[in-house]
């Protein structure tokens, strides 16, 4: 079978337009051609592979276990044709294409913009796609090049490079401490309000953590979120102690607007700041110059440990 014939590749590429857009009307849009010549193409790849790749119903269409997987390695395949022509583009004075990033939210915006938009200014003739989530993102069956991701990395797929630990710390603001008083001890949180953020792993509890000792408790408080930035934002209106990392609280401590709350303690985790990458046996150009100008910002201390040296 000859991968490159060209009824082979328009069936390849319908199946991936609809696992991208997950109807044939969208799909076909996007293609240029009619909804029926996609549902043609798509079966024409079925019968010739021997296998029900989506099962199609009157409102919509699901991708057998068998049809997700092969979409995700054709994806992989794309893009190792695609790393291809970036090496063969490798002796050009500058680094071309497209670069997909996923990023996450807060600490994106927060600390990855300003050195994302100076890495744009060193390389005009790349294009730049960011995703800015908190949630979990494929990015393998997305088609991403990179990604920054908080926390634990499960996918084996990956391959990872530790920037910075993370430390997750308490804070609070001057006026609430004043107002409510200081604890002294993690049992006497019990009696203040704290912000919980909803998306730590261990929600709803809070397992601290200081010179060999533990304590887990459960916190009470009027205000919960998925939003890590609107915590601190409540925090420093006085509303409560708040917990987050310390990428997220760098410029408050450093104002002024919190404080420490218990100093000595901090959670429990071993989460780490990662760069990560789908694993191939080529590295393009373009992916290699933001690894390398990534990790040099992060090399001796994380962008918001500077800010408050």
């Amino acid at each position: 079978m000859d991968p490159f014939d060209s009824r082979h590749a328009d069936e390849l590429s319908a199946i991936l337009a609809l696992a991208d857009h997950r109807t044939f009307a969208a799909a076909a849009k996007v293609l240029g051609r009619h909804p029926s010549i996609l549902s043609k193409r798509i079966s024409a790849l079925e019968m010739r592979l021997g296998v029900r790749l989506v099962e199609r119903t009157t409102r919509a269409v699901r991708f057998t276990d068998v049809g997700a997987r092969f979409v995700e390695n054709i994806r992989a395949a794309a893009r190792l044709i695609d790393e291809a022509q970036c090496e063969a583009l490798q002796d050009s004075s500058s680094i071309q294409g497209t670069l997909r990033l996923s990023l996450p939210s807060a600490m994106g915006r927060m600390w990855l913009s300003p050195l994302i938009a100076e890495f744009a200014k060193l390389h005009p003739h790349l294009s730049l796609e960011l995703e800015y989530s908190d949630s979990f993102v494929d990015i393998v069956s997305k088609g991403y090049d990179l990604a920054i991701r908080i926390g634990d990395l499960p996918d084996s797929r990956l391959i990872a490079r530790k920037l910075c630990d993370q430390t997750r710390i308490l804070c609070a603001s001057p006026e609430y401490l004043e107002q409510w008083g200081t604890p002294a001890q993690p049992h006497e949180l019990m009696n203040h309000q704290c912000l919980s953020y909803t998306g730590f792993s261990d929600f709803p509890d809070w397992r601290l953590i200081s010179r060999g000792k533990a304590v887990t408790l459960r916190p009470k408080g009027s205000i919960k979120s998925n939003d890590n930035e609107g915590l601190l934002i409540a925090a420093m209106h006085g509303l409560g102690i708040v917990a987050g990392s310390t990428w997220l609280m760098a410029r408050a401590l450093e104002s002024g607007r919190l404080v420490r709350v218990l100093p000595e303690w901090t959670f429990s985790t071993d989460a780490g700041i990662y760069l990560v990458r789908p694993s191939a046996a080529y590295t393009s150009a373009k992916v290699e110059a933001f690894k390398t100008f990534i990790e040099a910002h992060f090399i001796a201390r994380a962008p918001w440990e500077r800010a408050q040296a």
